[in-house]
């Protein structure tokens, strides 16, 4: 198989933590720079670092039995 055989494991881990580690931070220090944008909606933005963590934590399950 092209990559490996647990590419879709590695392309899961990658996304589920890149949702939650950009939602998180997007949280902690809102963007700024030379416009004033607002924080992110705090309850998409858990909801959204919810979802990356599980996907993240069932990829890693899932390369580690698999």
């Amino acid at each position: 198989m092209f990559l490996g055989e647990d590419l879709l494991g590695w392309l899961l881990l990658a996304l589920g933590a890149a949702m939650a580690v950009g939602n998180l931070l997007a949280l902690v220090r809102p963007p700024g720079g030379d416009r004033e944008v607002g924080r992110p909606p705090l309850v998409r933005s858990l909801l959204y670092i919810v979802v990356g963590l599980v996907v993240t934590i069932w990829a890693l399950g899932t390369l580690t039995n698999g």
